[in-house]
Formats: C-alpha cells, sequence, structure tokens
C-alpha cells in the first residue's frame, strides 16, 4: 500500500521532524533521521529521500523554526548532523490580559484529550529504541490534542475521518421521546459552544444536523453500509448557522466569581460588584444545561445566586462528583 499523500500527509511528516529533532540533545545525521522518521522511510530512493528531506529543512526554517547544522564527525570525517536550537525554540514569559485567559481557557477545553498520531508516537518509540539521549522537556506544547466532554465525540469525529455510517438514539430537544438515527457523517464544528454532526439522515432522506450533547447512548457504525462521498461544496459551520442560527440569549444568570477565576463568564458576563475576592457577575446564557455545566467545571470558584434552576443543577453535578468519589475512594471525602 502506498503512503498517503497530500497537506495533511505533509504535515505529519514535519510534526515528526519537529519531534525528531527536538527530542535529543545531539545532532542527529540524516542516516539517522531517516530511519526514525517514518515518511522518510517510504522513500523510493536515496535521491528522493534527500529532495524531501532538503525541501522540509526549507519550510521549516520559513515557519521561523531555529534548525541548525553542526559538524559531527571525526578528524577524517566532515559529516553534518542537525537539531533544533531549543532555546531559540521555547517561547518567552507570556503574560495576558483577562479576556485572552478566557479564549486560552475555551481553546484548551477544546483541545484536551486524545494523543498524538500513531506515526508521531512512532517516531519517538524509534528515538528510544536507537539510544538517542532524549530532552522530553521540551515537547511539552508540542502534542495536538483534540477532545471534549461530550461522550460522543470520540466516536463521531472517528467516523466522519473514516466516512464510516453510524447509528445513535437522538433526543430531538430538552427531554424528549429518543429515535435511532442512521447517518453518513460528513463534518463535525464546534458552534456558539456547542458540537455538532452534520451528515446525510438515511431514514429521512435528507441532509441533517445534529447536537451532539442530544445523542443519547452508544454511537455504532452501521455494518456493510454503503460507501459515500460527502459533497465538495460541503461547510459544515455553513450548514450549522443555517440550520440552528445565530445565538440567542434566553435568559441571565447572577454568579460571584472568586478573582482570578471564571475567565470564560467574566468575558461574557457585565461586573455588578466586588466583595473582597469575590466578583458579581451579571451573564447571559442560552441553556441551563449548559450553563450548569460551565459553571461545575470552576468547582468553588464559581457560585451561582441565580436562577434557582440553574443553582440546583450545579449543586446536583457537584453532589454527583462527590459520590462519584467516594465510590472511587472508598468514602474519603
Amino acid at each position: 500500500m502506498s503512503s498517503p499523500t497530500g497537506p495533511a500527509a505533509k504535515t505529519e511528516r514535519l510534526l515528526n521532524l519537529v519531534l525528531c529533532l527536538l527530542y535529543t540533545r545531539r545532532a542527529l545525521p540524516k542516516s539517522k533521521i531517516r530511519d526514525i522518521v517514518p515518511q522518510y522511510g517510504d522513500a523510493a530512493s536515496d535521491e528522493a529521500f534527500d529532495r524531501m528531506f532538503e525541501r522540509d529543512k526549507d519550510e521549516l526554517r520559513e515557519l521561523g523554526i531555529p534548525l541548525v547544522t553542526e559538524d559531527i564527525g571525526g578528524v577524517w570525517d566532515d559529516e553534518v548532523g542537525y537539531r533544533i536550537d531549543q532555546r531559540e525554540y521555547a517561547l518567552p514569559d507570556i503574560e495576558f490580559e483577562p479576556d485572552e485567559l478566557a479564549v486560552l481557557g475555551l481553546a484548551s477545553r477544546t483541545w484536551a484529550h486524545a494523543s498524538l498520531a500513531g506515526p508521531a508516537a512512532q517516531a519517538l518509540r524509534k528515538l528510544k529504541a536507537a539510544g538517542i539521549e532524549r530532552d522530553g522537556d521540551f515537547l511539552v506544547g508540542i502534542e495536538p490534542r483534540l477532545g471534549t466532554s461530550e461522550p460522543a465525540f470520540e466516536p463521531v469525529k472517528n467516523a466522519v475521518v473514516a466516512q464510516q455510517t453510524i447509528s445513535f438514539g437522538y433526543r430531538t430537544g430538552g427531554h424528549g421521546e429518543v429515535n435511532t438515527r442512521r447517518v453518513q457523517p460528513w463534518g463535525l464544528a464546534s458552534w456558539h459552544g456547542r458540537w455538532y454532526l452534520t451528515g446525510f439522515d438515511l431514514d429521512r432522506g435528507a441532509p441533517r444536523v445534529f447536537r451532539l450533547s442530544r445523542i443519547d447512548g452508544a454511537v455504532s457504525p452501521v455494518r456493510r453500509a454503503a460507501p459515500y462521498v460527502v459533497p465538495s461544496d460541503h461547510r459544515a459551520r455553513e450548514m450549522i448557522r443555517t440550520t440552528v442560527g445565530e445565538r440567542d440569549f434566553s435568559g441571565t444568570a447572577t454568579v460571584r466569581v472568586r478573582e482570578g477565576r471564571g475567565q470564560s463568564l467574566r468575558r461574557r458576563g457585565e461586573p455588578r460588584g466586588v466583595e473582597g475576592e469575590w466578583t458579581t457577575l451579571q451573564v447571559p446564557f442560552t441553556d441551563d444545561d449548559a450553563l450548569a455545566d460551565e459553571v461545575s467545571g470552576y468547582g468553588a470558584d464559581v457560585v451561582v445566586v441565580e436562577p434557582a434552576e440553574v443553582r440546583d443543577l450545579v449543586v446536583a453535578r457537584l453532589r454527583g462528583a462527590l459520590a462519584a468519589h467516594r465510590a472511587v475512594t472508598g468514602g474519603a471525602a
């Protein structure tokens, strides 16, 4: 089977090269790099590898990555080695304003759980097996992650990537009746803080948008399903925007936020007073459960004053978390 090509394969190869050259404290010769980076091992010839490697070096330098060369040969050998200058690669300390911290907080919720892609992890294993003296601390921040609190996110994401027809139980709204849907997944996107799946509903014979939080139970592949092609003009966010519409705030909550915490709430809320280390905010929201999920994530650093419905939902979530903790620890608080 031939190796994958295209922008995604190139990005993966460059990422593997960066990992390879960050991971080592000593410059590596081309021959060692070719053994470690999976895509280089698939090169048809030495000349093909040399051309690919030269292009990749130039591209890394154009991206601002400090790739340096060093003489690693002996008295009679002038072999050149390559590494990334870790001192130049590392970013200096950065300070953020509250609104910038809010954006970073939201991003950290989005990119949170998945691990390195298989070839990248394979490259690190090859480095270790080759006896390369590693410096793993410099890999912090290079690992791409993606995940959310939605239980259906991972299987739905995998189905979109694999173009695998899936079935799942779906609530039409609130606590309504759950119906089984068979869907050809087209895309997955976040819209106003919620994740949505776009695709073709086989039972209804039409394109549909599905909110991941309304998927009930497991997401299962449909066996022996016919292959399908995602429409070339499909734009997931545009389809979601057209179907779901713009944000329509349904209410306002009064919350108390501890100093330095709750940045996402501070970003969209209006201050209504400060008392000691607590700030009172008026926060618009669209969905009781969504706001309760958000507030619960801050633990004791955010307190809902009103409405009572949201406060009760937060209390129920925190009590559930405490009960689950006690079940795991044998009753310890």
